[in-house]
């Protein structure tokens, strides 16, 4: 493999260096959009539970904070109570909403680049290849007006000079697969979020009128 990226000349670098930073954004993002992280399935009913008679104490919702994402925006509009009891309805909902798109922002985090290197690499593989047919047919007309051009060379030249093609594909290909993967996660995880807080809201509404 070292050979083959030696033989393909400086372009491949640049798509080198691509795969690993794809490789990096997918893991990264496999572990920070694990479900115990974005939306633990219990969270909400825990939460409805805890404040079934009042608001809870601020470690209480100091610790439902930091449990997840779902937690961030819950607690929110715990904070919007503990800050003002008498807040009113609009008030409250746009402080969990806030929050909400912070999260939603956290959560699309380093998405955009992995798309960018699915969209960039076939590119920079062409560059590739197109750099390295230049040089090929300029160093074959150089050599063919004294002795001719050699036919198994050129062959070969080519080959090489389409290894920066098949390496864009191979790097583009899974990055767009897990581009869409983790696009189609966020949008689940983000539904969750805005039905949990939907529902979460009105229970709040209707603890502060008790």
């Amino acid at each position: 493999m070292f050979s083959i990226i030696q033989a393909a000349g400086w372009p491949i670098w640049p798509l080198v260096a691509c795969s690993i930073l794809a490789l990096a954004l997918v893991i990264e993002r496999f572990l920070s959009l694990k479900t115990a992280k974005v939306a633990p399935p219990k969270l909400l009913d825990e939460a409805l539970a805890v404040s079934r008679a009042s608001v809870p104490s601020p470690d209480v919702v100091r610790q439902l904070e930091q449990n997840s994402a779902l937690g961030e925006v819950l607690a929110s509009g715990f904070r919007a109570l503990n800050s003002d009891p008498r807040c009113t309805e609009a008030d409250l909902r746009a402080n969990m909403e806030n929050t909400g798109r912070a999260v939603a922002h956290r959560l699309e985090r380093y998405l955009n680049a992995l798309a960018t290197i699915a969209s960039a690499a076939p590119l920079l593989g062409l560059l590739g290849t197109v750099i390295g047919m230049i040089e090929i047919f300029g160093s074959q007309s150089g050599a063919g007006a004294a002795t001719g051009s050699n036919p198994a060379q050129l062959a070969h030249g080519i080959s090489v000079a389409l290894y920066n093609t098949a390496f864009g594909l191979i790097v583009a290909i899974p990055a767009l697969i897990f581009w869409r993967y983790f696009r189609g996660r966020v949008d689940e995880y983000l539904l969750t979020l805005e039905l949990s807080a939907e529902r979460f809201a009105r229970h709040l509404i209707n603890l502060r009128r008790a």
